[in-house]
């Protein structure tokens, strides 16, 4: 038996729904999902739920509505599968790419060309579900339909999920030797700035103690010197 989470047939969709119809937090919403939090977190901004049509949980069976209510009842609840969805085993061919988006696919591979040389082309091949020879027509823009295609982020284009993206460009980024701090994941990334924040803060608390440090030194200063001022007065 695969010991491998079980996440929702559509995931984006599920996590859109959830977003818009429960109060579970981000990462109860990401961790069922199988997404990144910040994936969610653009969800409940809308700069991606609106690319997806919310898919009820509950409906599918995926979720019951006390799971639901367990999670929004104690933030640190996981979330459990109640009915996984049907999944189908692939072991050779390309991925498989609804018809309403196989024209997508030219703009998703010169979008890799352009910003990930290092991936090759049968990762390309694979991520999108294409061959080598549209890929090498695209690279040496000999392809048919060349004026038109459009470099996009195949992610968007609803092509692979960001998951996906990133592991082949770690891998490949990694064989070929190119690493660094704009190629790291998303998680590593995250790590850095959170550190770089907390720095930050920690500098401007230590710089406002200090401050009042020595603005409280200064009024007993002042305090002390208008003391011996009346003092001066009173013995004359």
């Amino acid at each position: 038996m695969s010991n491998q989470p079980t996440y929702p047939l559509m995931p984006h969709a599920t996590a859109s729904w959830l977003v818009d119809n429960t109060a579970l937090t981000f990462e109860q919403i990401a961790e069922f999902c199988g997404l990144h939090v910040l994936e969610v977190q653009a969800m409940a901004d809308d700069l991606a739920g609106a690319k997806y049509t919310g898919r009820d949980p509950v409906h599918s069976g995926e979720l019951t509505q006390e799971e639901i209510e367990r999670g929004q009842a104690n933030a640190d609840y996981k979330l459990k599968m109640q009915k996984a969805p049907l999944s189908v085993s692939r072991t050779k061919g390309p991925r498989y790419t609804p018809v309403s988006k196989r024209q997508d696919k030219p703009d998703g591979i010169a979008w890799i060309l352009r910003n990930h040389p290092e991936i090759t082309d049968a990762q390309i091949g694979k991520l999108i579900g294409t061959t080598r020879t549209t890929i090498a027509a695209i690279r040496d823009r000999t392809h048919w339909n060349i004026s038109n295609i459009n470099p996009k982020d195949p992610v968007t284009l609803g092509l692979c999920s960001q998951r996906e993206l990133d592991a082949i460009v770690a891998k490949a980024a990694k064989k070929a030797g190119v690493v660094d701090e704009e190629e790291l994941a998303p998680d590593q990334r995250l790590g850095s700035d959170r550190e770089a924040l907390i720095e930050e803060l920690r500098a401007e608390r230590e710089a406002a103690a200090k401050a009042a440090s020595e603005a409280a030194q200064e009024a007993e200063a002042q305090a002390w010197l208008e003391a011996r001022r009346r003092e001066g007065v009173s013995d004359s």
